[in-house]
């Protein structure tokens, strides 16, 4: 007859279980649970995400309607959820967070879909709008977010950057697990901080993914480096828990190569391989799908129309086809 767990194995197997619910243990034993996490994607700091795998509209491209209207016509197209703008000229303002975010969140899920991101101008951890849009988030349960860009300043070394990027990330970490909400960086083409990607690693690698990484832009990504960015996708995969989706090519106009957004799968973005990465790191937190071709106005943000909302919603219908096909291919 075997012997019964010793006293030692029983604590050891005990604390292992309740480090899931008490984050105050030994270091090592946190460390065992923050693999855990990484390794099955537990997002943001949950046994359970409900907005895995969840496609949003971005709501830029209905800023032109109210939050009832914006809501019935996402759930009309076919989307999971919104990706809300909380930005100066976004759906939400910062300075009306508290007041306004409930009332769009309950408008979302009056309509039978929820807001599973957010996307913000927030940049400074001391900004007197960046704890109420955290605080007002994590009371209604959205558990993402995306920040705002950082610029490099001319007067100081790289180095010194992204010593000061790291510094502001770091403590807007802090928040983040204050208020339990992941939030983004995205990498964006260009000269900000991301636009590299291995600059973006460099501030990212040492914090926690539970509650500060990347959002990750495949379209950007492709316009800063279309044979590189496999790469670049593998070095952060770890950080990334949510993505953004949208396509491009190249145009010579004037004289000048230039970009030019256009609907998915008329680009030259590899969608076909971005996805079996996708699947092979196991990235699977919430879409972002984006239509920044021009699109009567709602392409760029507009609140005023020059097509009818029936030829928006066939081409937002379109893409989110599109995709949802791309998604089940490689499941």
């Amino acid at each position: 007859m075997s012997a019964g767990p010793t006293r030692k194995e029983f604590l050891i197997k005990s604390m292992l279980a309740a480090s899931a619910i008490y984050p105050g243990l030994p270091q090592w034993v946190e460390k065992g649970r923050q693999d855990a996490v990484n390794n099955n994607r537990i997002l943001p700091g949950q046994a359970n995400d409900n907005a895995q795998g969840k496609i949003c509209v971005f709501s830029k491209h209905l800023h032109w309607a109210d939050y009832p209207e914006m809501a019935k016509i996402a759930a009309a197209i076919g989307f999971d959820g919104i990706d809300l703008t909380v930005r100066p000229e976004g759906h939400v303002l910062p300075e009306k967070v508290a007041e306004d975010l409930p009332r769009a969140v309950d408008a979302v899920r009056k309509a039978g879909l929820d807001v599973y991101m957010l996307t913000t101008a927030i940049n400074d951890p001391g900004h007197p709008h960046t704890e109420a849009i955290l605080r007002t988030a994590g009371k209604l349960g959205i558990g993402y977010y995306r920040t705002g860009w950082f610029a490099y300043q001319d007067n100081m070394s790289i180095d010194k950057n992204l010593e000061k990027f790291k510094t502001t990330l770091d403590q807007l970490a802090v928040l983040n697990k204050k208020y339990n909400i992941h939030g983004a960086y995205q990498n964006h083409s260009g000269t900000n901080l991301g636009a590299s990607l291995w600059d973006l690693w460099m501030v990212l690698k040492h914090s926690d993914p539970r509650w500060l990484g990347c959002q990750y832009d495949i379209r950007h990504a492709t316009v800063e480096g279309a044979n590189a960015w496999p790469i670049g996708l593998k070095l952060l995969q770890s950080h990334i828990r949510t993505i953004d989706i949208k396509d491009f090519h190249w145009v010579k106009k004037e004289g000048k190569w230039q970009i030019e957004n256009v609907p998915l799968g008329e680009g030259m973005v590899d969608f076909k391989l971005y996805f079996e990465l996708i699947r092979k790191y196991k990235i699977a937190g919430p879409i972002s799908l984006h239509f920044e071709y021009p699109l009567g106005g709602a392409g760029a943000g507009s609140k005023t129309l020059t097509i009818s909302k029936e030829e928006i919603m066939t081409a937002m219908r379109k893409d989110l086809t599109t995709l949802r096909t791309w998604l089940k291919q490689t499941v």
